[in-house]
């Protein structure tokens, strides 16, 4: 062992360790490896960067863009809705939830998916009498099963086919994954949602209770293409149940109906006055195509100003243009937030409305709906005296939220995520997705510049606002790529690869093909345990690599056990981001995901092994 390979294994071994010890952020540690054999001699300084350049790299980045657009455009939102059954038993709610999860994982981003369908599970869980934990953590492990599925499932993924190409020239295509990672994502599937979900601990979230802010009370009108204009009161009802959401109140010609038939029939232009969590609001207007009142009376206000403005003087200037691309870019969402606000004892909102406040006119925000717990209302949202304690949902550009909190002494409790669906750009950012993967399935175009193009085309369609393309990418993630890349070509070019895997296979395998692969998927899973699964699957690919050169086989059986190793962190909350998320919402505690992930684990190597062997032969 020469003096370069005893550097960089000490540096990877550093690095684990900074990994686990968990006192800095992923990407922190990746750059500090990276600086460290730049220093060091290792890397040349001219080449440090040129992992951010890999196209693995890039891909991540516009898949995660990709992703962002199919969540605010409610593409996803509309295929839950249709998929997912409404009034079916535990095992098969659960089964359709997980492998709806598993599915999308595999052509956007876990952590997305994973994203979008919490608040579906935490309903669900409700519905089945089963604590959050005990759907959230089914639905965690689906997501990141589904990763396992195709190229641009998971990071690992793309990482490993880098390195391929680095080795034999040539990349995985879009499903060589799928043959292996779809068979066992199946089997998991199943066996968590038959016997595996009851391993959950049905634990509850602490001072869940307390967090209880109650149903609003908000109005959304009904347009002339809506699919509630022309139906009876007591059909929209039907349908707002399953979003679980309660009408009690009609607005038409400005005047108030508080107890309207329900054989009477809804006109485009009526405004429902609606009772709904928060949570079900996107459900309630996807179903339906109703939108916020407030929200469209904005829009309709821009555009009259707009109009208006244009009529008095068609050419012009550089500030009115100015002006036109700040109301466009309102118009699309870009810098808009939402956010929950309690109002304080002394709040100078106290007794006064939105009218009386000039809401609109002085901080451009629109007041969504009101939460009073226990009482409702008879005035209008914008006529409504505000009381202490109520809960405002408000929607502007970010830095008018912060003002109006700190001016009316209001405490903001969270900031909402509320995609109002657009059909059309639904529709939009799923063929936009589907034609990216397309192109990279069959050959037609490079991976990295297949969704590059999609991101391109993304952006000139407006499926996602143009501020969002960037805030979408995980730039942590990225980093942590890019600076990893380089060190871990230097356990290439110094040898150690080589010197880790013949010492594997001399004193741990003994020369045998089958304990070696077994070897390798298993320690590839147990790193990932506690290291990023990118981050495992950089340091894991080069030891597989040297190992497939040192028994003379086929390189590729164990760059796709490294794949699937990676991506299989069900043992700890902190190997993957979606075990991450649902720790609190789900009230566990570090050592309840082993009851469920360790029969997870040992099923994948079951079913893993045999199958490598026959989809890739040595």
């Amino acid at each position: 062992m020469d003096y370069d390979q005893l550097l960089i294994i000490f540096i990877l071994l550093a690095t684990m360790a900074m990994f686990i010890w968990g006192r800095w952020r992923h990407d922190m540690v990746a750059g500090a490896a990276l600086l460290a054999c730049v220093m060091t001699g290792l890397i040349d300084a001219a080449d440090a960067f040129l992992g951010f350049a890999h196209p693995a790299v890039v891909t991540v980045a516009c898949v995660l863009v990709l992703s962002r657009a199919l969540q605010v455009s409610g593409a996803v939102d509309i295929l839950a809705r249709h998929v997912l059954p409404k009034q079916a038993g535990t095992t098969l709610s659960l089964a359709a939830l997980t492998g709806l999860g598993a599915f999308l994982s595999g052509f956007m981003n876990n952590v997305g998916a994973m994203a979008l369908l919490m608040p579906v599970a935490i309903q669900l869980s409700g519905r089945l009498n089963l604590t959050p934990g005990q759907v959230l953590m089914p639905l965690s492990f689906g997501t990141i099963l589904g990763g396992m599925t195709t190229l641009i499932g998971t990071p690992p993924n793309l990482i490993v086919s880098g390195f391929r190409s680095e080795s034999i020239g040539q990349h995985y295509s879009m499903f060589d994954f799928t043959a292996v990672g779809l068979s066992v994502a199946l089997l998991c599937v199943l066996f968590i949602a038959l016997p595996g979900w009851r391993l959950v601990p049905a634990r509850k979230q602490p001072g869940s209770e307390s967090f209880d802010t109650g149903a609003y009370i908000t109005e959304v009108r009904v347009p002339e293409d809506s699919k509630a204009s022309g139906m009876h009161l007591r059909e929209v009802e039907r349908e707002l149940g399953d979003a679980e959401a309660l009408i009690i109140g009609l607005i038409r010609n400005n005047v108030r109906m508080h107890a309207p038939a329900s054989n009477r029939r809804i006109k485009s232009g009526d405004i429902l006055v609606i009772e709904a969590e928060v949570e079900a609001l996107t459900a309630m207007l996807s179903t339906l195509g109703l939108e916020l009142e407030e929200a469209a009376s904005a829009a309709e206000m821009e555009e009259k100003k707009s109009a208006d403005n244009e009529k008095e003087n068609d050419t012009r200037d550089s500030e009115d243009e100015t002006e036109e691309e700040t109301t466009e870019a309102s118009s699309n969402g870009d810098g808009m937030g939402l956010m929950e606000l309690v109002v304080r004892t002394e709040s100078s909102l106290q007794g006064r409305s939105a009218r009386d406040i000039q809401l609109r006119e002085r901080y451009g925000l629109n007041l969504l709906a009101v939460s009073r717990e226990g009482s409702r209302f008879r005035a209008r949202l914008q006529t409504l005296k505000i009381k202490p304690g109520d809960l405002l949902l408000v929607q502007g550009p970010e830095e008018s939220l912060t003002e109006f909190a700190a001016d009316t002494s209001c405490i903001p409790l969270a900031e909402r995520e509320l995609r109002l669906p657009e059909p059309g750009q639904a529709l939009k950012a799923s063929l936009i997705m589907v034609a990216s993967v397309a192109a990279a399935a069959f050959a037609l175009l490079p991976t990295a510049i297949a969704f590059a193009a999609g991101v391109l085309a993304s952006m000139a369609l407006r499926t996602l606002p143009l501020r969002s393309v960037y805030t979408a990418i995980d730039w942590p993630v990225i980093v942590l790529l890019g600076a990893l890349m380089p060190v871990a070509a230097v356990m290439e070019s110094t040898g150690t690869a080589t010197l880790i895997s013949e010492y594997l296979m001399n004193y741990v395998a003994q020369g045998n093909e089958l304990v070696a692969l077994g070897l390798i998927l298993i320690l590839t899973m147990v790193i990932s345990s506690v290291v990023n699964n990118a981050a495992t699957a950089a340091a894991m690919c080069p030891i597989a690599l040297g190992t497939a050169a040192t028994l003379g086989v086929s390189a590729d059986a164990f760059l796709m056990a490294v794949a699937i190793g990676a991506s299989c962190a069900f043992l700890t909350p902190i190997g993957h981001q979606n075990n991450t998320l649902i720790l609190g919402p789900g009230g566990f505690q570090f050592g309840d995901y082993w009851r469920l992930g360790l029969p997870v684990s040992i099923l994948v190597v079951i079913v893993s092994l045999p199958l490598l062997l026959l989809v890739w032969p040595l």
